[in-house]
């Protein structure tokens, strides 16, 4: 699949040649993030960290941009990462892998006898973190491994440093630094050469410019980190998504499981051929092809329960997707909210009962109590509801009902306040990732 990156420089998302020479310059880079992350994951790349363009305390001008854009969706983060503590950092707040270029090898080798790997930070860094959030880098000149923001190379052949590589990290992304940018075409005999040498998940980056090389890498077992062909709009993230899923295994169609983005609850599955793909990227509403009808249909067509389109991600066979949607009224046709059930309401959840709150302030019906709930009354609630779950709830039943109170009116506080469930979670996972 395609992983669509967003490299920034001065604060400008960026398109550079061999790494120097800069081609483009753009200031979207939230938009971006927004429409990359329908089609797969997104690498966030900081070339002035990359550069040692940094402050005294290690920030750069992207620093504040990239912070923002690590909740967004499914994020790897990358550009000088040279320490345990930026990669925990990073991670916390929402990273979900970290790319390690010049900081995994040894610099300073000079012969064969020396080791290939900086083995300790490396080290460090899997007990910190994980291995399996770890990505390094393998970017090479001349079949030469590059480091310092491509500026140098180290006397570390391409497929002896990922032979060794691979040992410290769940995938390589390999760029090819002599064709960055130059919209040529990658070196697939290297690649290939890598992919054999290794076990782990491989990434290519560097001078891909069509459909076809996407697609003869995926072949190959390889993902693509794309770039220029992409700004340029020489290739689009549709057409690769649609282009890497495998229609020969399913007959042409592929199954599609549609999930509930608040509840995370499975809603339906259904199947689509490259038509019904098409679709759903032009109208970010779950199209499929009816088997019985012989037809394209969009759910929701008749009914108006749209599913609308949040991303989109393939299996790891490319044969299944998997669609986090945002539904509009309940996916069956029996009435229910999932094919998998009988019940006709969504599930409570407190993204729901969040949307209920918003829904009463943004049209407020009459004797709606929310709705006369003002910021000095709402705090006065929560700190009654409070008190009354600690001092005065004694059997489970009473603990369920205070604690339902409670959530109640902090969900109405956070909503007046402007924060989300999503907000909270985040805080609760960086809590959780720096420990």
């Amino acid at each position: 699949m395609v992983i669509a990156s967003i490299d920034m420089k001065d604060g400008h998302v960026v398109q550079l040649k061999n790494g120097k020479d800069l081609v483009l310059q753009r200031d979207d880079a939230q938009a971006l993030i927004e429409d990359f992350n329908m089609y797969g994951e997104v690498a966030v790349i900081d070339l002035d960290a990359a550069m040692r363009n940094t402050d005294e305390k290690g920030n750069t001008p992207n620093t504040k941009l990239l912070k923002s854009l690590l909740h967004k969706g499914n994020v790897r983060v990358g550009g000088g990462i040279r320490d345990v503590k930026k990669a925990r950092e990073l991670i916390s707040l929402g990273a979900e892998k970290v790319i390690i270029g010049s900081a995994a090898w040894n610099s300073e080798r000079t012969s064969d006898s020396d080791p290939i790997l900086n083995t300790q930070f490396l080290e460090e860094l899997c007990n910190a973190i994980g291995k399996q959030r770890v990505i390094i880098s393998v970017d090479a000149i001349n079949g030469k491994i590059a480091v310092k923001g491509w500026k140098e190379t180290v006397n570390i052949s391409l497929i002896e440093g990922a032979k060794e590589a691979q040992k410290y990290a769940s995938e390589l992304l390999f760029t090819c630094v002599e064709k960055e940018g130059c919209m040529q075409g990658t070196d697939m005999e290297q690649v290939k050469a890598l992919r054999e040498a290794v076990s782990c998940r491989v990434v290519a980056a560097g001078g891909v410019n069509s459909l076809e090389q996407i697609s003869a890498l995926e072949k190959m077992g390889c993902d693509v980190q794309l770039g220029m062909a992409l700004y340029t709009g020489a290739v689009s993230l549709k057409d690769s998504f649609i282009s890497c899923l495998d229609f020969e295994k399913t007959n042409g169609m592929i199954p599609v499981i549609a999930q509930d983005e608040r509840s995370s609850q499975v809603m339906m599955m259904g199947y689509a051929n490259k038509e019904a793909f098409e679709k759903t990227f032009a109208t970010k509403k779950l199209t499929f092809f009816s088997r019985t009808r012989n037809c394209l249909w969009t759910k929701g067509e008749t009914s108006g329960h749209f599913l609308e389109v949040v991303k989109l991600r393939a299996d790891c066979d490319r044969d299944t997707v998997l669609a986090t949607v945002r539904p509009i009224g309940g996916a069956c046709h029996t009435g229910s909210w999932t094919c998998f059930g009988s019940d006709p309401d969504e599930r409570s959840t407190l993204e729901r009962l969040y949307g209920t709150i918003a829904e009463r302030f943004a049209n407020p019906k009459p004797g709606s109590y929310t709705a006369t709930l003002n910021d000095k009354r709402v705090r006065e609630k929560v700190m009654e509801e409070a008190e009354e779950l600690t001092d005065d709830a004694e059997t489970k039943e009473d603990i369920i009902w205070e604690a339902a109170d409670l959530l109640y009116f902090v969900s109405v506080l956070m909503y007046k306040e402007g924060v989300n469930w999503q907000d909270v979670y985040n805080e609760l996972d960086k809590r959780h990732k720096e420990k």
